[in-house]
């Protein structure tokens, strides 16, 4: 194999080849095609390819319709957003005009999925490799989401990415696998989606092959490849994005757009190039403070809940020390306590109007956080962490100097006062656990109050008095540790009878 996939041909020779490819297998049946595109080289190439291919069909021939899906996770590097946002506005209007088949889709997860409902929200802990609750719910999700409604609406779908061999030894695994269960020329079985099949026109290509692909092939729904290229430049490192000179030359394909609060990586080194790079973009380094805050490797223990999301603890061993091989037992560390969802909000909240007020005119109505989420959030801790305070309001006009935007809708919910809640803790003195359990109660309380039938009353309370029953986290500790040892007392007892019982039997 060559060592690029225009070795042996010019790329217009080669492209065109594709375009017969393309046509072939649009024409061949009714089923739709899905696009992926994420603004990125390999996405916008393929588009490209696709859209060149069917453009040049008669209007009677372009049959079937070709969806262009855009993901956004609400947590987009916001340069990416905007170059995203245009390009797909370009499209619809190109595709309209030309009476192409082609419609874009702007998708973003469900409100109730999003990265801050979750995070600030319910308190999930930065996202991690153990813990990577992110990636289904912010992208796969609405992705798979649409594409079964197009399934369940023509029985099928072709599913088009612009997925590479190249990219690493283990994408190339996967689709060499995919490849071998081929049902149709150039179509892979969709290993999560049924009825969908996905095609790969670009394959084979290397980074270079698509950079020579984008700069010497004009971008046919109007946007311009070069500031594309400019994009990726100003994301590496040393400010460079060379070409092919020879097969030692480093591309700048390896440039990586993702969420700006991505934790799962060690460092936002595209984000960091940007502003390093341009002045223009300097207005993003809160952003980058605040990733780096929300990295794990920065966490301390009592940022979280030694309980989990439940309520339950659970033990786990961990190393005494570093680089040390004796381990003890310890609590699996559960979500962010409330004072630290209350700080993170904030956190949010500040780095939006600092930008505001100090980004270029472009960035001035900026939101890092909507007010969906943030009424969702709101719910979430009044309804279902028992929060009556109702904090997030306060929060707002404290970190932005505005006015909350939202309606008075917890205010049934506020059944203490400050002067009341200040009573309350009071009472409880430095247990913060008999405050949270005492607010529980009479949210609890309340709240089946209003209903038509209290079956379930009891239920509901007996959970609260399970969930803080300890009087502290070493309290919970040992009691972790007896349960266990309990336990595993009473496995040891029923193995060793039935040792005896096999050896009755054998004798």
């Amino acid at each position: 194999m060559p060592l690029t996939f225009f070795a042996d041909a010019s790329v217009h020779e080669a492209e065109a080849g594709l375009r017969e490819t393309v046509r072939r297998l649009y024409l061949e049946d009714e089923v739709p095609w899905v696009v992926g595109y994420s603004g990125g080289k390999d996405s916008t190439a393929t588009l490209q390819l696709i859209w060149r291919a069917i453009e040049e069909l008669p209007s009677q021939e372009r049959h079937k319709p070709v969806h262009v899906i855009s993901t956004d996770t609400l947590v987009e590097n916001p340069i990416v957003v905007s170059w995203v946002n245009q390009s797909l506005q370009k499209m619809n209007n190109a595709a309209e005009s030309a009476g192409l088949p082609f419609e874009s889709h702007r998708l973003t997860p469900d409100i109730q999925n999003t990265f801050w409902v979750n995070l600030i929200g319910r308190g999930y802990p930065a996202p991690r490799h153990k813990f990577r609750w992110c990636t289904e719910r912010l992208k796969i999700n609405p992705s798979n989401t649409f594409i079964r409604d197009v399934v369940r609406s023509s029985g099928e779908a072709i599913v088009v990415l612009g997925t590479r061999k190249s990219e690493s030894a283990r994408r190339s695994r996967s689709m060499a696998r995919l490849e071998e269960g081929r049902v149709r020329d150039m179509l892979s079985p969709n290993a999560s989606l049924p009825n969908s099949l996905v095609f790969t026109p670009i394959e084979d290509w290397s980074n270079d092959d698509v950079w020579t692909y984008l700069m010497q092939v004009d971008n046919p729904w109007g946007y311009q490849n070069r500031d594309l290229l400019t994009l990726y430049q100003g994301a590496s490192e040393d400010g460079e994005c060379p070409l092919v000179v020879d097969t030692t030359t480093p591309s700048c394909g390896d440039s990586r757009f993702g969420c700006w609060v991505c934790t799962l990586v060690d460092e936002d080194k595209s984000m960091q190039a940007m502003i390093q790079n341009d002045e223009d973009k300097e207005w993003m380094q809160p952003l980058l403070d605040l990733r780096n805050e929300l990295d794990p490797k920065r966490e301390v223990p009592e940022s979280r809940d030694f309980r989990r999301m439940s309520g339950l603890v659970q033990l786990y061993y961990r190393r005494v020390e570093k680089d040390s091989e004796e381990r003890e037992q310890a609590l699996i560390r559960g979500p962010y306590v409330e004072e630290k969802r209350h700080e993170w909000l904030r956190k949010v909240l500040q780095a939006e109007s600092w930008v505001r007020r100090h980004g270029p005119d472009s960035v001035r109505d900026i939101e890092l956080i909507s007010l969906d989420e943030m009424e969702e959030i709101r719910r979430t801790w009044v309804l279902e962490k028992h929060e009556f305070e109702d904090a997030l309001p306060r929060i707002y006009e404290e970190a932005t100097d505005r006015t909350y935007p939202g309606p008075n809708r917890f205010e049934d919910q506020r059944l203490m006062g400050p002067d009341e809640m200040a009573l309350l803790r009071e009472v409880c003195g430095e247990s913060e656990l008999q405050f949270q359990l005492l607010r529980e109660l009479i949210s609890t309380e309340h709240r089946f109050r209003t209903m038509m039938s209290r079956r379930g009353l009891f239920d509901a309370l007996e959970k609260a008095f399970k969930k803080h029953f300890y009087n502290d986290e070493e309290d919970a500790l040992r009691l972790a540790k007896r349960r266990k040892s309990d336990v595993d007392r009473a496995a040891e007892g029923v193995l060793q009878t039935s040792l005896i019982q096999v050896g009755e039997e054998g004798g």
